[in-house]
């Protein structure tokens, strides 16, 4: 198998939302259809304790009331395992979902999981992407390659919540 084998198609908005079922910081089972209804922003991040997605993650944190005002719950998937996200989870105070995708299973099927540039080299990894997901479970929003920096400002512009 080659890296280009393990590079998946991307998702656009009107796009059904693949469904999916994993364990969170503490162990528990999270799955998508936890919030058939309700929107759901999910996103996809490299590295637990690193600081770029740190940024990220502090700033769903923050911002996370004003996103539920607003009906959506924030979900971060990331390829770390459980006890790392309870470590971040704990060591940054975060209110949201953290779930552990190991196999990648759910990064290739949002697509997150692909070619990027890292210190100009092509490497194949997560690519940092957040999905904004109706309550009928269409994607509304396919955001990919964001940077960690000013991505929730920019998502909520998305959103129509920042002007």
């Amino acid at each position: 198998m080659t890296s280009a084998d393990l590079v998946a198609d991307r998702l656009a908005p009107g796009d059904i939302a693949p469904g999916f079922a994993l364990p969170d910081a503490n162990g528990r089972i999270i799955s998508l259809t936890d919030f058939a209804g309700r929107g759901v922003i999910v996103y996809f991040y490299p590295a637990a304790l690193t600081p770029a997605c740190t940024t990220q993650a502090c700033d769903f944190r923050d911002g996370r009331a004003e996103l539920a005002d607003a009906g959506f719950t924030v979900l971060g998937i990331s390829k770390d395992p459980v006890a790392k996200l309870a470590t971040f989870a704990e060591q940054e105070h975060l209110d949201f979902p953290l779930l552990s995708d190991e196999s990648l299973e759910v990064h290739r099927a949002y697509g997150a999981w692909g070619e990027k540039q890292l210190y100009g080299k092509t490497v194949v990894g997560v690519l940092r992407s957040t999905f904004v997901i109706g309550p009928d479970g269409v994607l509304q929003h396919a955001l990919y390659n964001v940077k960690a920096k000013g991505h929730f400002d920019m998502l909520r512009r998305e959103l129509g919540l920042l002007r």
